[in-house]
């Protein structure tokens, strides 16, 4: 075993050598660099502590989750160091890389605390961390071979070959088509010079549309052009659509790290390039009107931004702002080329106003909603003149959040909307987004602080949400991942929801949503609660190390003799959810109490308890023992 152990750390020694040579050579980039910003400091500070809310912060701000400190320790090291599970796993979603053949990467499964978080480091998707683009990308690179439904809008022919292809894609990523079809958006065909080889425009195709670069540039049979003239043919289009790098990225496809290195670097590059291009002209085009007129908006099919469909969002009548300058500012006599509406008058009511988008039906299309309907007999699905305008229920900053997120791959949004996104996200069917929603909410919806702190303030916790909203969202939405959290929310501060009628209607409510409910069976947020209520208090020994001295033989420096000792040990084991304890409640006269000056420390109930320790053991008999008063009461048996 230790020679084993001598071998692997002499393997990662030698790993992270070679890394560091190959970086200093310029041979492949860093992905780890070192971070010294105060906003780093503050999420490895964070990822020490457990503190999902500041993680999530940190990452929503742009902080690199993959950066190193001083110390050479990556945030997910930190967190898998330290034993934080949720943090871990938070970060693996949101891009941090734990590769096995790096040195990185094995040190962080070997300083991993515990089984739990190297197994999840192991069975996470490699694929989902290092590329988080990935989906964005494929969904761009299907549109050229997608047939069904019909979403090109140019069309250009090499020789005896057609490729449909996308205005605003070609667009966004290359300065000349920007400048060619921004000035002629009528344009519908395109025929490609004899003398330029189909297999490189291909190439080059392929390439704005986020597809892999060829490793082998073998023009076909009867073409007349030979791999050197195609390869010459790709360099001479590069320069001419100004996407230099595709040379680039035909080198490096023979070796497989530098391939993917620069792979990662491109998609990254191209969602920039996407994302510029829509908060440009699909969110600088979007047109604010009063509802009663929206229907009205015509919007001509050939525009300059090629948009072929209106998404409209009407804002709720508490949403009205008093304030109508910036209503008044989007008049119809300032909208763009191809718009034409009655121009309202200066000032513009302030209840029901709409906000529409112009988009591209071939991005809608990663929404299943969208695709269907865009796939049907709908009249949403056939091209008219103008515009058809399709009105989707919520807000309009929600509508937002869900079009940049089809757009760019990025949800960004703060814990007062996410419900709102989460409903959204389900109704328009993007699973994605529906899980970013839902880690939102129970990360940034923790309260700021650790699940054994927020017991220990009970009472004091400022909370940004409503729980009892939170889990029926989860009901409806069917999010098991915002399920455990509410639970878990509420074990961990059952105190202040127990006595109240909110938290027995929301029992009642668990009971009755299973179908021909039995008296004996369970009900499922009632066994959730008692998990993670027994998990809260098992916590506060654990954390104290009492388990660990009991097994060691050891005695803690503040136990005075095997009395106490043996109370302690009775503490532990009255956490057993089986098993059901009188356990008398110790006084102490007030004259001792001054003497060696020690704080009153009293249960739920009142009594008053010698230290932290029987306080837990009796506020968890305490907890149970209502729970299942509360459940009398209902009638309920579980």
């Amino acid at each position: 075993m230790a020679e084993r152990s001598v071998l692997r750390k002499d393997q990662l020694e030698l790993s992270l050598h070679n890394e560091k040579k190959l970086i200093k050579e310029g041979t492949i980039k860093d992905d780890n660099p070192l971070d010294l910003s105060e906003p780093f400091r503050e999420l490895c500070s964070a990822c020490r502590k457990g503190d999902l809310k500041v993680c999530q912060e940190k990452i929503t701000e742009g902080v690199n989750v993959n950066a190193r400190d001083p110390y050479d320790y990556t945030p997910l090291i930190l967190a898998s160091l330290c034993g934080h599970y949720e943090v871990a796993q938070l970060l693996l979603e949101s891009g941090s890389l734990c590769e096995r053949d790096t040195f990185q990467g094995e040190r962080c499964l070997y300083n991993a605390l515990n089984d739990r978080i190297r197994n999840l480091l192991l069975a996470y998707d490699y694929s989902k961390s290092t590329d988080p683009l990935q989906p964005l990308a494929a969904h761009i690179t299907s549109l050229l071979t997608r047939e069904s439904p019909v979403t090109a809008d140019i069309v250009v022919t090499a020789g005896d070959e057609s490729l449909y292809l996308h205005k605003f894609v070609l667009a966004a990523r290359s300065p000349y088509f920007r400048g060619k079809l921004t000035g002629a958006p009528a344009t519908t065909t395109w025929k490609l010079p004899t003398t330029i080889p189909p297999e490189a425009f291909g190439a080059a195709m392929k390439y704005l549309y986020f597809g892999d670069p060829p490793r082998e540039l073998r023009s076909g049979p009867g073409t007349g052009f030979t791999e050197t003239e195609v390869f010459a043919g790709v360099d001479k289009i590069a320069k001419y659509l100004e996407i230099r790098s595709l040379v680039d990225s035909i080198i490096d496809s023979g070796d497989r790290r530098l391939a993917r290195q620069r792979r990662t670097m491109e998609l990254a590059k191209g969602r920039e390039q996407l994302e510029g291009w829509f908060r440009e002209n699909v969110l600088g085009n979007r047109v604010v009107v009063e509802t009663s007129k929206a229907n009205d908006v015509k919007w001509d099919r050939n525009n300059a931004i090629f948009a072929d469909v209106l998404l409209r969002a009407d804002e709720l009548p508490d949403e009205a702002e008093d304030d109508t300058n910036d209503a008044a500012a989007m008049r119809s006599d300032s909208l763009p080329l191809g718009l034409a509406s009655s121009a309202p008058g200066s000032r513009v009511a302030v209840a029901g106003m709409s906000t529409l988008f112009p988009c591209h039906r071939a991005m809608l299309l990663r929404s299943e909603f969208f695709q269907v309907m865009f796939s049907s007999s709908f009249r949403e699905a056939h091209m008219k003149d103008h515009l058809n305008i399709i009105d989707v229920d919520c807000s309009p900053e929600v509508l937002e959040i869900v079009l940049t997120f089809l757009y760019t791959e990025k949800a960004d949004f703060p814990l007062d909307v996410a419900v709102e996104v989460l409903f959204a996200a389900d109704m328009l069917f993007i699973e994605k987004l529906k899980a970013k929603a839902a880690v939102v909410i129970s990360t940034l919806g923790s309260g700021g602080m650790s699940q054994v702190n927020a017991a220990r303030t009970r009472g004091k916790e400022e909370d940004d949400i409503d729980i009892y909203s939170i889990i029926r969202a989860a009901w409806l939405t069917r999010v098991q991942r915002l399920e455990e959290f509410a639970a878990r929310f509420l074990a961990y501060r059952l105190e202040a929801h127990i006595d109240s009628p909110e938290f027995a209607d929301l029992i009642q409510e668990s009971a009755s949503r299973i179908q021909a409910r039995q008296e004996t069976d369970s009900i499922e947020l009632l066994d959730d609660i008692r998990f993670y209520l027994n998990e809260r208090f098992r916590l506060r020994f654990d954390d104290a190390g009492i388990e660990e001295m009991m097994e060691d033989g050891a005695v803690p420096e503040n136990v005075a003799n095997a009395q106490d000792m043996e109370k302690i040990t009775d503490g532990v084991e009255s956490l057993d959810v089986s098993k059901k304890t009188d356990a008398a409640v110790p006084t102490e006269t007030a004259s001792k109490k001054e003497q060696v000056h020690i704080p009153e420390i009293r249960t739920l109930d009142g009594a008053l308890v010698e230290d932290e320790f029987d306080e837990d053991a009796m506020n968890y008999e305490i907890l149970m023992g209502k729970l299942d008063t509360l459940l009398e009461n209902l009638n309920l048996d579980a």
